[in-house]
């Protein structure tokens, strides 16, 4: 029948023992998207998420599960892993046949994309809340709540339709609730255990300046770029002494290939006001000295530490230097 295979997503969540207890909201899910494109050809792609980093991802030539990192594969055994790709190999062409076989019945209009996002979050003081939620062409489709699948209202009688057919089978509501309440929660911290190291990491930001007319003639849009950091929370601001300046533009921050991020920050300005102004940045990894790239000058905090100190240093060696000489 139609989407039987779903619940079998959430067997990646299988896990072991609860680990450390997590401080903040932090969430596991899995995200599927398959695109449908007649009654003879469709594709799927499969990915796991630690928020808002990427830990797992699905090859779908060989069905085998890729993990992005070393300690992607959790407290799994390789004997779980191994039920796991078979599982989801199950599931793609279950889900595939049943569509296709089925898109008529249900008024799905060729070309169309199914999306599925599953998982559970975690919080310190509450108990872990899961979601199985379901969208058609990018608009929410249906969801699991408590015990049953419940049609969202942008799905229509469409979506009533489905739920109406998956509602039949308790078996399969069984699976998701359990997956969905019991697996999830146990395997969340210990993914969260195994990469604790790579989680904890701090990487010190890199920043630089660059600038570019704007639509007015005479001002200045003036950026402040800041990558290669870890963890994602920062504080970038374009300011005149010790005043923030309000004008201030943030843009969204930016995953990294390696996993870190980047943010840009652009003020504009005339150009004749440009002179005195800098970009400070804040930032975990930095200890609590904050970088700051002055406008035609390009120099940090810690830069210009270094050219008073530096000269200072040596005149201090040569000086000594002397007395032993002499």
């Amino acid at each position: 029948m139609l989407l039987l295979q779903f619940p079998l997503l959430a067997v990646l969540l299988a896990g072991g023992d609860n680990a450390d207890v997590v401080q903040e909201p932090i969430s596991f899910y899995l995200i599927q998207i398959s695109s449908f494109a007649n009654q003879t050809w469709a594709q799927n792609q499969g990915s796991g998420w630690l928020d808002e980093l990427q830990t797992h991802g699905w090859e779908s030539e060989s069905g085998t599960i890729i993990f992005m990192h070393s300690w992607s594969k959790g407290n799994f055994s390789n004997e779980e892993l191994l039920d796991l790709e078979m599982l989801f190999r199950v599931y793609f062409i279950g889900l595939t046949r049943e569509i296709q076989d089925r898109a008529s019945q249900l008024q799905f209009i060729y070309p169309f994309d199914i999306q599925v996002k599953v998982g559970c979050e975690l919080h310190s003081k509450e108990s872990p809340k899961s979601f199985f939620q379901v969208a058609f062409d990018g608009s929410d489709f249906l969801s699991f709540q408590n015990t049953s699948w419940m049609p969202s209202p942008e799905g229509g009688s469409r979506a009533q339709n489905v739920c109406d057919l998956l509602n039949q089978y308790e078996g399969i509501k069984e699976i998701v609730y359990k997956l969905n309440r019991n697996t999830c929660p146990r395997f969340l911290p210990g993914l969260l255990d195994a990469g604790k190291m790579y989680l904890q990491r701090q990487v010190r930001p890199e920043a630089w300046l660059s600038s570019h007319p704007t639509l007015v003639s005479g001002r200045l849009s003036l950026v402040c770029h800041v990558s290669r950091f870890y963890p994602k929370p920062i504080w970038v601001t374009w300011m005149r002494g010790e005043e923030e300046q309000l004008g201030t533009k943030r843009d969204d921050i930016l995953p990294n290939a390696d996993g870190t991020w980047y943010l840009r920050v652009t003020l504009d300005v005339d150009a004749g006001e440009a002179a005195g102004l800098s970009c400070r940045v804040r930032h975990s990894s930095l200890g609590g000295q904050d970088i700051v790239l002055y406008w035609g000058h390009r120099l940090s905090m810690t830069f210009i530490s270094l050219i008073v100190i530096v000269p200072l240093i040596l005149l201090i060696v040569l000086v000594i230097w002397f007395k032993k000489r002499w």
